[in-house]
């Protein structure tokens, strides 16, 4: 047997952070999560998430911010990570138009100390989740990591590219191997209740209109979340490493000229319209859904499609959860949750 590694996880008892730390624990590490257990949404579903990974003794929960000054490089310094995987980050794209201060402090300032603290304490690889969202005003489609990305239209997708470019920084200085994803619409059981299909759901079983935007023309690159847990889990035993030279990256991989640092998509490959995901949410249901029509969203883009190519070049592996499969189950955990 090899020796136990520690991953330390923030954000754990998030929807993403849950599942991750799931998988660690299973495949043998001891796993540390920090979660603020913020009121962005019902606190309860992340209490109920915790109290789930406290069942395994190899797993311990730190219930504060981030950001709080102090409290990462403390763990780091205490416990040592072998592997951090960073997805503590206040979430939302509408959010952020109203309450711009939580994303600087959650997402700038607390990736700056969790980067200070791992420049004091290195650990083997840190995984640092960004967004699709990074890609802005790109009309080229399916998005590769290495397009340029520089209009983001909302100040979230901002501080996520602005996280992007200090962990590169960091990596290149301090030989900190730093890979960030780009997540695509990820969804399924324990989802975050801001999210699409977990309001779609509760609206239709609660006989109201659902609101479409866009007047429904929006495609959505929808990732099932056990798709997205084993490309993360892949992706932790492939840390990227400093090239020798620019010439030495291969063709499509977004590793860094001068940093042991890339960007890999992690999506589905399968933009969906907007109308299917509703009408895979009808069936599962058994319930029409009545379209209240609204415009586009100020900082919303009409499209996302994910280029998994760099994640099947570096692990062999590519999600592919049919959309009504992953509807479906979702479906059938929100039934069994709040008991309808």
């Amino acid at each position: 047997m090899g020796e136990t590694r520690t991953a330390l996880v923030t954000g754990s008892a998030g929807f993403i952070g849950y599942f991750t730390c799931r998988r660690l624990l299973a495949d043998g590490f001891t796993v540390i999560g920090v979660d603020s257990l913020s009121d962005y949404y019902d606190p309860q579903l992340k209490l109920r998430r915790q109290a789930g990974l406290l069942q395994s003794p190899g797993f311990r929960a730190v219930n504060e911010p981030i950001e709080s000054p102090g409290l990462l490089a403390e763990l780091f310094a205490s416990s040592k990570p072998d592997v951090v995987i960073h997805l503590a980050a206040q979430a939302g794209v509408r959010y952020s138009i109203d309450n711009p201060r939580s994303y600087l402090e959650s997402n700038l300032v607390g990736t700056f100390e969790l980067l200070e603290a791992a420049r004091a304490h290195p650990p083997q690889h840190m995984l640092l989740a960004s967004t699709s969202s990074a890609y802005g005003a790109n009309t080229e489609m399916p998005y590769r990591e290495t397009m340029r990305a520089d209009h983001q239209m909302s100040f979230y997708a901002a501080t996520k590219k602005a996280t992007e470019a200090m962990a590169h920084s960091y990596a290149h200085l301090f030989d900190l191997p730093v890979t960030m994803f780009r997540f695509f619409t990820v969804y399924g059981p324990w989802g975050r209740p801001d999210m699409a299909l977990f309001k779609f759901t509760r609206a239709m079983l609660n006989g109201e209109p659902i609101d479409v935007y866009n007047h429904g023309e929006m495609m959505r690159d929808f990732t099932y979340i056990d798709d997205l847990v084993e490309a993360i889990r892949r992706l932790v035993d492939t840390p990227p490493v400093r090239p020798d030279s620019a010439e030495a990256i291969a063709e499509g991989d977004s590793l860094s000229p001068v940093a042991p640092w890339r960007v890999v998509n992690i999506g589905n490959s399968q933009p969906v319209q907007l109308g299917d995901m509703i009408a895979a949410v009808e069936d599962a249901l058994g319930v029409t859904a009545q379209r209240n029509l609204m415009p586009m969203q100020p900082g919303d883009v009409p499209a996302t499609w994910a280029d998994a190519e760099l994640l099947r070049s570096l692990t062999g592996y590519v999600p592919q959860t049919d959309i009504r499969q992953g509807v479906q189950r979702f479906v059938e955990w929100y039934r069994d949750y709040y008991e309808v």
